[in-house]
């Protein structure tokens, strides 16, 4: 690699054990221990610095993998051959502007920090991935993160008005707007928003804010089977008000939240659903009129958090579910989404899929929108059992795509998904995608390989 410019001699990280720590994200190669030769890892402070590295990388052809937190599951962070990881978790400038109800936020913001500086103002950022505490505003754009509460408030997308961007070769570029309307030009703040770094490395964030709502109360609600929980979902959906946050986790996701610290969870049954209201001047009500709803529905108890700290500790096990289920050991984690009337569907199929190749498997997630986590289990010093887990992925995609879903709802394609995107998109699709991705990244540096694979 042509060596970067002296003025950039002091973000280089020069330890080899700190360099491999961020060779990794939460995808696959952090599980079978593999790291590519050759990459440097630039620590960039400010906008300046990103100009500089994607200056001399288009001067040099080199890739360039942008990256913040690496909370990424599918590959779309990790380092490349020869490539300069790009970390910007240090671009951390946050200002909120309560009269407009907007954020300017700097990739690297933690969400859950960004959430707190707009509750200051009595606001809030709604965007809720599980990871909150550790995942950044940037990678959250960069894969359009939806998580907890998007069955009443959305996605990303929802929230963000405008962005600055450097584009390979320096240039600056700013998209959208900081007002309440405006249709000036192509939504190019859109196309942005998950493009998983493949166009260039957002900067700045202009994110809307909404007012706050009550404190969310939470209803915990015990069935005896899967078939059961995912019937209570049903329910749910008919109702009105709709719910803030409806969350899925089957039996052996809640054996997995107890092994790694005790929630308060019960074991011995097919799930539970945890529900929440957070509607001002009217939580109490909604989790009232809930528990009514999932009890005729057929659960075995139910349970009212009705205070805020007791809304915490439910909400803390369903939150540390990712980490818990990554103590079980080497696992693909998918994120189809699918039509909330198929949930039942995807989740028999599931275990259905599991059985055929020989593996263990959980499906939690976002029940109030289809999206859910199902993992499969494999050991990853067995070649066979790699290859099944991989077979039961690409099993799982199809299945999503019957079922009149998609193959990701919210973690992005990144390299674990890019041999399946033509089957979603088809190949007219594919070559129209790769045409706008060359108007922007014209030597084809920026994570090259990440959602669409190479050609050929």
């Amino acid at each position: 690699m042509e060596p970067l410019p002296v003025t950039l001699a002091d973000r280089v990280v020069t330890d080899p054990d700190v360099a491999r720590g961020y060779a990794v994200d939460h995808g696959p190669s952090a599980a079978a221990g593999r790291l590519p030769e050759g990459f440097t890892v630039v620590r960039a402070r400010d906008r300046d610095d990103v100009q500089e590295v994607l200056r001399h990388a288009a001067r040099h052809r080199i890739p360039v993998v942008p990256q913040g937190a690496r909370t990424s599951t599918t590959g779309g962070a990790a380092a490349l051959p020869d490539a300069i990881v790009l970390n910007v978790e240090s671009l951390r400038s946050l200002e909120v502007d309560p009269d407009e109800r907007i954020a300017i936020t700097g990739p690297g913001v933690v969400n859950a920090d960004l959430k707190a500086a707009a509750a200051a103002h009595d606001l809030a950022y709604p965007p809720d991935p599980a990871s909150a505490g550790s995942c950044t505003i940037g990678g959250n754009v960069a894969t359009n993160a939806g998580g907890l509460c998007c069955v009443k408030y959305g996605v990303t997308a929802d929230y963000v008005r405008g962005l600055e961007v450097v584009l390979p070769g320096g240039e600056v570029m700013r998209t959208g707007r900081r007002t309440a309307k405006g249709v000036a030009g192509y939504d190019l703040t859109g196309l942005f928003v998950g493009s998983e770094g493949t166009l260039g490395v957002v900067t700045e964030v202009v994110a809307r804010l909404v007012p706050a709502g009550d404190a969310p109360l939470t209803v915990l609600a015990v069935f005896p089977t899967l078939e059961a929980t995912l019937a209570g979902v049903g329910v749910l959906r008919q109702l009105r008000p709709t719910p803030s946050l409806i969350e899925l986790i089957d039996g052996p996701g809640l054996a997995a939240v107890q092994a790694y610290g005790d929630y308060g969870f019960p074991l011995d049954c097919g799930g539970v659903l945890l529900v929440q209201s957070d509607r001002a001047g009217h939580a109490s009500e909604d989790m009232r009129e809930y528990a009514r709803a999932l009890q005729r529905a057929g659960a075995e108890d139910v349970a009212v958090a009705d205070d805020q700290a007791e809304a915490d500790l439910l909400m803390a096990g369903r939150r540390v579910l990712n980490p818990a289920l990554e103590a079980q050991g080497p696992r693909l984690v998918e994120d189809v989404c699918v039509p909330v009337a198929r949930l039942g569907e995807l989740v028999r199929e599931v275990q259905e899929i599991a059985h055929r190749h020989g593996l263990r498997a959980t499906s939690s997630g976002h029940a109030g929108d289809g999206n859910l986590h199902p993992c499969f289990f494999y050991d990853a010093a067995d070649e066979a059992s790699v290859a099944a887990a991989h077979a039961a992925f690409g099993d799982l995609v199809a299945t999503a795509w019957r079922l009149g879903g998609t193959l990701t709802g919210e973690h992005g394609v990144g390299a674990l998904k890019a041999p399946w995107l033509e089957g979603e998109l088809g190949p007219a699709e594919m070559a129209r995608q790769r045409a706008v991705k060359a108007l922007f990244d014209p030597h084809g540096i920026m994570n090259p390989g990440r959602v669409y694979p190479a050609a050929g």
